[in-house]
């Protein structure tokens, strides 16, 4: 497996348009919990939980059924401070909808958090 961000967000992406309560994630990677964790915060995931397996991780996330669409970004662009507008109508319905996750040296951050600490970095997924 290349990229295990990408098969993670389509793997919640699948579970949500089933209507399932949970789905399961495997395997898990820190840039996986990064992500989950903000879309729990902006409310688009209830909880999740960390197990183990053999090989890897085992993460169970707790759906709310708020996800329209979520994805991984690829190729991870360059996004300097003024330009995640352009990004936002490639990746997002409209403006002020949905969010951008970029990956600075403050960490892993909204699109919306990064414009007010005016950083740019790269782009990582998005949800909506």
């Amino acid at each position: 497996m290349n990229d295990t961000l990408a098969a993670a967000m389509s793997k919640i992406m699948n579970a949500e348009k089933l209507g399932r309560p949970a789905c399961s994630v495997s395997p898990s990677s820190s840039i996986i919990k990064n992500v989950l964790s903000l879309m729990r915060d902006k409310m688009y995931i209830g909880e999740w939980s960390e197990g183990y397996e053999s090989r890897g991780g085992l993460l169970t996330v707790n759906l709310l059924g708020k996800i329209n669409k979520c994805g991984a970004v690829k190729p991870r662009f360059s996004v300097k401070k003024g330009q995640y507008e352009k990004f936002e109508k490639r990746y997002l319905p409209a403006s002020d909808f949905g969010y951008l996750v970029v990956s600075t040296s403050q960490g892993l951050l909204t699109h919306a958090e990064a414009k007010k600490k005016n950083l740019g970095g790269r782009l990582i997924a998005y949800f909506y």
